[in-house]
């Protein structure tokens, strides 16, 4: 099911309205045009994602542990993520981990950022090392030469 959206001045002057499409949608998109977009829902639908994110996190964190379930974690990320291809065995590792970690972050937290910052910067990483010149570049050995001390911005 799609997300209706309305505008926020929809939502001011109609909101009897949108609160009936809320009813049957779970979530609506309200759209703005002097700040950020926003999603309102019901409380029963943001208890359930609460809820999926819960399960999600102890069920990745229970594979983990479980004989074999690394392995399982490991051979299926490829279809979620197909950039892991171009990491090392312990990089695929530490992703699963820094993964797991911030699923229950998300869970316990309500710190939704921290899952997508953990894909965005292991999916930076896979980018770079999909690319050999660009790995070369930035893995190179630096010069010996010092040139004193770093100041803070």
């Amino acid at each position: 099911m799609s997300t209706p959206t309305v505008a926020f001045s929809e939502l001011s002057k109609n909101s009897r309205r949108v609160a009936e499409t809320l009813d049957r949608a779970h979530r609506v998109h309200i759209t703005r045009r002097d700040g950020e977009d926003l999603y309102l829902t019901t409380a029963r639908h943001d208890q359930q994602r609460e809820e999926t994110a819960d399960v999600t996190a102890r069920l990745l964190a229970a594979l983990v542990r479980s004989d074999g379930g690394e392995r399982a974690i490991q051979r299926a990320l490829p279809s979620v993520f197909p950039w892991v291809r171009h990491l090392s065995s312990e990089e695929l590792r530490q992703f699963v981990t820094d993964l797991i970690d911030a699923t229950h972050d998300v869970a316990q937290l309500d710190i939704h950022s921290e899952l997508h910052r953990v894909i965005v910067e292991w999916r930076a990483t896979a980018r770079i090392l999909a690319d050999p010149e660009l790995t070369a570049q930035l893995t190179r050995r630096l010069p010996d030469e010092d040139h004193g001390e770093v100041t803070a911005p």
